[in-house]
């Protein structure tokens, strides 16, 4: 035990009245929804990364955090994990997630690196079998190393793109190891500063065969969880070959992945690549690649992915709206990767910037629940589109242009416009919200 949240108490619900910062007033993880405790709808995990691993910095400022398991020995990473493991039991999540270089210092080689890695892997997995939170996912981190700078999976430079794999490996074998349910590729780096210097042909063959080789691996290692790729469209290259839900889905049917691979939809990225986080979602929805979310927000003034907790109830409703509406998470979960302000330096910072974003979450999808369950959103739909379910229809679909040419002219069709009736809609919403 250490003593870095001495005093800060187990939080609990205690209802929306409650006027006790350390408590949530709408997360009651055993509380019913659509015939789930809504634990197991949301599936929370918290970033190891932000949380532990960020040291407070920004591209005008150097680290403002002091934390006593800073440092790249074994003993302060166990100290690490000592305080991961305490907040996972004040905030009660079920799930956590890390890269490898979250949980272990570097080593002088690769080799140590990796022995590193494995003896974290233990000592995580001790506390996890003491009755700790499980695993969402791991993913490995190749994108702060200098070696990353033009890239993991396309980098110009085989042996980097070698070392990738190596590390790729050892990540996907620890979090077989610890039981994951998911395994992450974020292609942090995966793009190209200027067209100056870049082979687009080359590097996206790369970045295909890199995904083929992490699915074999799967399948060789038995690992049964998902390949969750994180698409980004920008920040810190010019362009990511990632950019959005659609473009990672041609990409992966350019590589025969289609069945192969979800995704990891983050809400800051969405806004980046011009989407709502909702549209993501819907989209990769409608593909059947949904897999799981990374719940955070922008800051709409900076115009840069600032990875602020969530707190906005209509955003959130939204996006669980359509993540209820295609079934919900199998897999997959609600990872918190957000991270304080650079001056939120109390330990009591971090516990309740998870709490806020528990019940903003818990808020979001109990009334996205009863959206669903009210039905009036998707009967509008339904009756917006109820001329494609008629035989006429159909028949414009079958028989091509000449067809519809026919049709429109023989029955001297000239149709009106019908109103969207957006405004109606967005009122409905707010119903809810």
């Amino acid at each position: 035990m250490t003593d870095f949240f001495k005093g800060i108490p187990a939080i609990r619900y205690e209802g929306p009245q409650s006027k006790n910062d350390f408590a949530f007033r709408h997360y009651d993880p055993d509380e019913i929804v659509m015939g789930k405790r809504l634990e197991d709808h949301l599936r929370f995990a918290l970033a190891w990364w932000h949380s532990f691993a960020w040291p407070g910095g920004d591209p005008f400022g150097g680290a403002t955090f002091e934390r006593p398991w800073f440092g790249d020995t074994m003993d302060l990473a166990r100290m690490k994990a000592d305080v991961a493991f305490e907040l996972f039991a004040i905030l009660g999540q079920p799930y956590f997630c890390f890269h490898d270089a979250d949980v272990r210092p570097a080593g002088d080689s690769f080799s140590e690196t990796t022995r590193n890695l494995e003896e974290m892997v233990d000592y995580i997995g001790q506390k996890m079998e003491a009755g700790g939170p499980r695993l969402l996912w791991g993913t490995a981190n190749l994108f702060t190393d200098r070696r990353f700078m033009a890239g993991a999976a396309t980098n110009p430079d085989p042996d980097v793109f070698a070392y990738s794999a190596a590390t790729v490996k050892t990540c996907m074998d620890a979090t077989l190891k610890l039981g994951g349910e998911n395994y992450v590729l974020w292609g942090g780096r995966e793009g190209y500063e200027t067209l100056l210097n870049t082979d687009l042909k080359r590097e996206r063959g790369n970045a295909g065969r890199f995904l083929q080789m992490v699915v074999e691996y799967k399948h060789k290692i038995g690992f049964k969880g998902a390949i969750l790729v994180e698409p980004k469209p920008q920040e810190p290259s010019k362009h990511q070959y990632d950019y959005d839900v659609a473009t990672v889905y041609g990409f992966l049917k350019e590589f025969g992945l289609e069945d192969e691979v979800k995704m990891n939809i983050e809400q800051g990225h969405a806004i980046l690549a011009g989407h709502s986080f909702e549209h993501e979602l819907a989209m990769a929805a409608s593909l059947g690649i949904l897999g799981s979310i990374d719940m955070n927000r922008n800051d709409y003034q900076s115009g840069w992915d600032t990875d602020q907790f969530p707190n906005n109830a209509p955003e959130v409703a939204l996006a669980y709206y359509e993540i209820l509406k295609a079934g919900g998470f199998a897999t997959g979960g609600t990872n918190f990767d957000a991270k304080l302000r650079r001056q939120s330096l109390d330990p009591a910072d971090l516990v309740l910037a998870h709490v806020g974003a528990m019940d903003i979450c818990a808020r979001g999808l109990k009334a996205a629940a009863q959206m669903l369950e009210d039905g009036s959103l998707e009967e509008a739909r339904k009756e917006r589109y109820k001329g494609w379910d008629t035989d006429t229809a159909h028949a414009h679909l079958a028989g091509g242009l000449e067809g519809c040419f026919d049709y429109i002219v023989e029955n001297n069709v000239s149709p009106d416009a019908r109103s969207g009736r957006q405004e109606r809609l967005e009122n409905l919403i707010n119903r809810f919200v």
